[in-house]
């Protein structure tokens, strides 16, 4: 892509818990952070979000990681296959109710074998239990060919669609490798 170039954002939500449609695989285990871990997030980040073009940390330090993470509306929750990281997901309060799903997403060795629609269950499951009005959150052009489906086919619906300035391409800073699809 090219500067120039446009990314669509499309912004989703669920407004009560029966219209959430779970999805479950076996062999995933979900558990929260209970500390704030910079570090693990960070890398979580990386790991996840480099190749999808997810913007605005490239340039954290400890300091920025900390504060965002040092948050009762916050909190992580990471998926493991085996005892190994494979995606996580943060979930933040919003003082009106609302719940968004700030950010969630697989590394790239995980994908295509379902864990999606469970990280995306066990994200809006949690978002209920800590009192949510309605769940939101939004996807891009940039994220996973699957990603919009897969928040369709959990029951999402879409409320608002825009188009604005493609994020910069960005290397991970673990490895280099090609955007898996």
């Amino acid at each position: 892509m090219t500067e120039n170039e446009i990314k669509k954002t499309t912004y989703l939500e669920l407004n009560r818990p029966d219209e959430l449609r779970p999805k479950r695989v076996a062999g995933l285990e979900i558990r929260q952070v209970l500390a704030p871990a910079p570090e693990f997030s960070w890398y979580l980040h990386q790991a996840v979000g480099a190749d999808f073009r997810w913007g605005g940390r490239e340039d954290w330090g400890l300091d920025e990681w900390t504060a965002y993470l040092d948050r009762p509306e916050l909190e992580t929750w990471v998926a493991y296959v085996k005892g190994a990281p494979a995606g996580f997901f943060d979930i933040e309060k919003q003082t009106d109710g609302g719940v968004e799903i700030k950010n969630l997403g697989l590394l790239a060795r995980h994908f295509g074998q379902g864990l999606g629609g469970h990280l995306v269950t066990e994200a809006v499951e949690r978002a209920w239990v800590i009192g949510a009005n309605r769940v939101w959150l939004h996807t891009c052009t940039h994220d996973h060919d699957h990603a919009l489906a897969n928040y369709l086919s959990r029951g999402f619906k879409i409320v608002k669609e825009i188009e604005e300035p493609a994020n910069r391409p960005r290397k991970s800073a673990l490895f280099s490798r090609p955007k898996f699809a």
